[in-house]
This record gives C-alpha cells, sequence and structure tokens, in this order.
C-alpha cells in the first residue's frame, strides 16, 4: 500500500453540501482507545494521515487529542474542512505540531444556504489561511466545483484577490496556484461519487485505492479508498485485527490486482465518477 491512509473520525457533518455524497450509517464519534488502536495498526503502512472519510472533522471534541497522538506515531496530519469552524478551533489548530496541511473547501458555501453572508464566511477562512500558512501549515483554499456549482467563483477570486493580491488569468485555469509561501488556490472538476444506483461505467480504469490509500470508517471499517462512503467494499475491521492480515484477504489482493490491471469488477468501482473523470484511462 502507498502512504496515506484516510481515518474517518467521526461521520457526522455540521452542513450538508450538494456535491458531498453524506452517508446514511449511523451518526458516530471514534473514542480515543479506538483512534489510537487503529492510529498504531495504520502506522507502519503510511506517513501521512487524513482525519476524514465523511464528516467535518472539526466537530470533534477530542481533535487535538487525537492530532497529539498521531504526531507521537510520528504522523503528518491532513484535514480537509469546510471552513465553518475555524474560528472556533483557530488556536488548537495553529498550535499542532502534527498538523502538515489543511484544505478549506470554500465552494461549500454555495453548497449550502449558509445564514451568514460569503463575506464574513470568506474572511473568517482568509484570516485563518494567512496565520496557518505563517505557522508553517500547508495551506489551500479549494474550488472543487469546476463544472456544478460554481456561480459565486467570481466573487470568491475578487476577494481572494483583496486580500492576497491580483490573480493572473491563469490562476483560474491552473490546478493550484500559489498565492504565497505555503498557501494556495486550488481547483478541481466536480465528480459524482460512486454510488451503487448509479449506471455501471465500465471497469477499464486506474484507482489508487489500495495502491497508495486505504480508508477507516469510524466504526473500524477498511475500504479500499477515501470515496466508499457507506463501506460498500468491506474488507474487515482494523479494530479486530491488524490491517496486514486485513490487507492479505482474498477480497483486498483480488481489488488491487484488478486496479492495478484495470480490470475493474467491484459493482461500486464501476460507479466511480470520480475514477473516470480525474484518473487516467486505458
Amino acid at each position: 500500500m502507498g502512504n496515506k491512509a484516510y481515518l474517518e473520525i467521526t461521520n457526522v457533518c455540521n452542513l450538508s453540501c450538494s456535491f458531498c455524497h453524506g452517508t446514511k450509517r449511523a451518526a458516530r464519534f471514534m473514542n480515543e482507545e479506538e483512534f489510537a488502536l487503529a492510529a498504531t495498526r495504520l502506522r507502519p503502512f503510511c506517513e501521512y494521515l487524513y482525519f476524514h472519510l465523511m464528516g467535518e472533522p472539526l466537530l470533534h471534541p477530542l481533535l487535538g487529542r487525537f492530532m497529539d497522538i498521531a504526531g507521537e506515531l510520528g504522523f503528518k496530519v491532513i484535514l480537509t474542512t469546510n471552513g465553518t469552524l475555524l474560528y472556533e478551533r483557530r488556536e488548537g489548530l495553529l498550535g499542532a505540531g502534527s498538523l502538515h496541511k489543511i484544505s478549506i473547501s470554500l465552494h461549500a458555501y454555495e453548497a449550502n444556504a449558509l445564514p451568514y453572508p460569503l463575506e464574513e464566511y470568506l474572511q473568517n477562512s482568509f484570516d485563518f489561511a494567512a496565520d496557518s500558512a505563517a505557522a508553517g501549515i500547508i495551506t489551500v483554499l479549494r474550488l472543487w466545483n469546476i463544472g456544478g456549482k460554481e456561480e459565486l467563483n467570481g466573487r470568491i477570486l475578487g476577494m481572494t484577490e483583496d486580500r492576497f493580491g491580483v490573480l493572473p488569468e491563469a490562476a483560474s485555469r491552473e490546478k493550484s496556484y500559489k498565492l504565497r509561501e505555503r498557501l494556495y488556490l486550488e481547483w478541481g472538476e466536480s465528480f459524482e461519487w460512486p454510488d451503487m444506483s448509479a449506471p455501471d461505467m465500465g471497469g477499464r480504469i486506474a484507482c489508487y485505492g489500495l495502491r497508495n490509500q486505504v480508508g477507516v470508517l469510524c466504526d473500524g471499517t477498511v475500504v479500499p479508498c477515501c470515496l466508499d462512503a457507506e463501506g460498500q467494499i468491506a474488507l474487515g475491521n482494523i479494530y479486530d485485527a491488524p490491517l496486514e492480515e486485513i490487507l492479505c484477504s482474498d477480497r483486498a489482493v483480488c481489488l488491487k490486482t484488478s486496479f492495478e490491471n484495470r480490470r475493474v469488477t467491484e459493482p461500486l468501482c464501476l460507479r466511480c465518477g470520480f475514477a473516470h473523470t480525474r484518473l487516467p484511462r486505458k
């Protein structure tokens, strides 16, 4: 397996973004014992630990403790957030020695009916982003909504220019544009999450699942990637068995081989819009 793992510390979110698959699983928050066990079992396989799959990680009351444990294990922590809780979590985030990177999904504003102006949301996000980058944390302002709800992108770019300086025209086309040291504006296309109700798109696709990533849901279920929102491809449970044992199961080995050969047969993977629009095809 590769160098990153997605450890879902909670599947609860304070928003309901139109671009997000969401989950029908029971609401759950990992406890400290579960997190420590899962992180310890993941450590031999990866260096970068993402604190999400579904859910908003900044909602977790033990976020700071989890980052401390991750740091003690030698992980570099990566967070992705909708940005609404940055003000409340600011001190803990900026003081976390294990926090390597944080991505703020600015497209979350347009994907919800938030009860405050865009200007207020962006001001809070920009304030945190500037302080985060200055503290040595790689910070990304995301607009992953190309082809989706992107009507507010012009206003967002205008306010980005007001705060961080005039953007060249290329900044609206590049996948990642450097605003200042350790601070980036990142673009991405809107995509369809894999879902069993979606049509079969064919299996001749590449995938990073089990090749450079693995996911662990908040109940311990191990899944092959960060897009299995419902745990459809359950490979085992990290609370019950070491990850090495889980990855050696027949289903996991067959799935990894199918990704490498681009002959995918798992029903959920055949319905993955991300793989069919943003990964190379053979």
